[in-house]
């Protein structure tokens, strides 16, 4: 899939998927083997795990991988594989709002994750805010209106606060980032029902909710979640599988 004439469609397709009640689900790949066993189980979307991705480029998440080596694996995905990608591009790199869409345009994806934390700090949301905003224009301008999920971490950067005094700052978070032109929101780390329920009735717009397998996604589902991610917990899996594989090779 190349053109921004086909990438801007493809990207409007995989935004139309955002249906609260009836979420897009996401296994999340990280090299064209992964993508393709995600495109031959009939799910409509690619979507990349940063942690996967990066660790098995040799690196540690978190920002500490090449934003080269990164979007090449993502471009590699959209090559092999004729399905809407989405990428987990962290925090962006460091890259300016044009280079961002530009490097992501070039790899063939149509929307991306962008954190608001760097280093394991949360980022100022206003601040954050203007980023996205940035973002969102030069998709525009490229032509290609990426869908932008807009993660907010305060789950995961404030994990020594009880989950619901933090709910009323996920929301906060998330309603400033889609009045900047974000077009989902991903309080990833949130776990209880309860919690989900608070950030959907409180959220003006789509939510992401992180799978777990103790959390089937019709019960997602029926929560109002728009967007189900498996993040990196199949990368973990299989990992743990072949860790194991190799293992039996010295009984």
């Amino acid at each position: 899939m190349t053109g921004p004439a086909a990438l801007a469609g493809a990207a409007e397709r995989f935004r139309a998927m955002h249906r609260p009640g009836d979420p897009v689900v996401l296994p999340n790949a990280w090299d064209v083997a992964s993508a393709r066993i995600v495109a031959a189980q009939g799910f409509p979307v690619i979507a990349t795990s940063s942690v996967a991705v990066a660790e098995s480029l040799g690196y540690a998440d978190g920002g500490d991988a090449s934003p080269d080596d990164m979007f090449a694996a993502a471009a590699r995905i959209a090559r092999a594989v004729e399905l809407p990608l989405t990428v987990d591009a962290e925090n962006g790199y460091g890259l300016a709002p044009e280079d961002l869409v530009g490097r992501l345009v070039a790899a063939g994806a149509v929307g991306c994750n962008i954190e608001d934390s760097t280093a394991g700090a949360l980022s100022d949301v206003d601040t954050h805010a203007v980023r996205l905003a940035g973002v969102r224009e030069a998709a525009v301008a490229a032509g290609v209106p990426l869908v932008l999920n807009a993660r907010v971490d305060v789950f995961v950067r404030r994990g020594d606060v009880p989950e619901e005094d933090v709910v009323d700052d996920a929301i906060a978070r998330a309603n400033r980032y889609l009045a900047a032109g974000a077009d989902c929101a991903y309080p990833i780390g949130v776990r209880s029902e309860a919690a989900v329920a608070r950030l959907v009735a409180g959220i003006d717009g789509p939510v992401n909710v992180h799978w777990r397998p103790e959390t089937p996604v019709s019960q997602l589902a029926a929560l109002g979640v728009a967007r189900v991610s498996a993040g990196g917990a199949l990368w973990h899996t299989a990992m743990a599988a072949y860790e194991s594989a190799v293992s039996s090779l010295r009984d």
